[in-house]
């Protein structure tokens, strides 16, 4: 049976930098076989979301959450901390929700001061909601992804590290490098 990955985006706009990234990502996992599951929690019901309502897309997007094998996270970082989008949305999961899951954060944000977001605010809720692999997560700033011709590219140093975050997430395909 083929892995199954999921991409949960946390990003509340639908016009996000982070779109670059998961079009990248994307990208490399399709053209090595897989098709990644996407979940844009911003499409859920808000008032489904924020009364823990188990309405039919929220079980759904759980049970896409609960079939993964692997769960890539993109989340912008707002005031050195995840997306309240997303913390929602991880309020969901039962509390081993995440357990045998490998995890791979990425995350954009405005500063380096937000560096550490992933590694202090993001990786201990994993944590408690089972994850046995958390993978190191990659950090990419604003001005690294640029919107070009109605998409966003990624810059060289950008492309790099995630590759190399991708490439420990999935050992057994080669992700192109940026060019």
């Amino acid at each position: 049976m083929a892995e199954k990955i999921v991409l949960l985006n946390g990003s509340p706009s639908a016009y996000t930098r982070l779109n670059g990234i998961r079009d990248y990502i994307r990208a490399g996992l399709r053209g090595h076989g897989y098709e990644p599951e996407l979940i844009n929690i911003r499409e859920l019901p808000a008032g489904d979301l924020m009364h823990a309502r188990q309405s039919p897309p929220i079980t759904g997007a759980l049970r896409k959450v609960e079939e993964g094998d692997t769960i890539i996270i993109l989340t912008p970082v707002y005031k050195a901390s995840y997306s309240g989008l997303l913390k929602t949305f991880l309020d969901l999961l039962p509390q081993n929700g995440l357990s045998g899951k490998q995890v791979l954060p990425l995350a954009v944000g405005g500063t380096f001061g937000h560096l550490l977001a992933l590694d202090y605010a993001l990786k201990p809720v994993l944590a408690s909601l089972g994850t046995t692999c958390i993978e190191k997560g990659v950090f990419i700033l604003d001005q690294q992804v640029k919107k070009k011709d109605g998409f966003y590219e990624l810059d060289r140093q950008a492309a790099g590290r995630l590759n190399a975050a991708l490439k420990t997430a999935f050992p057994q395909i080669s992700i192109p490098l940026y060019s």
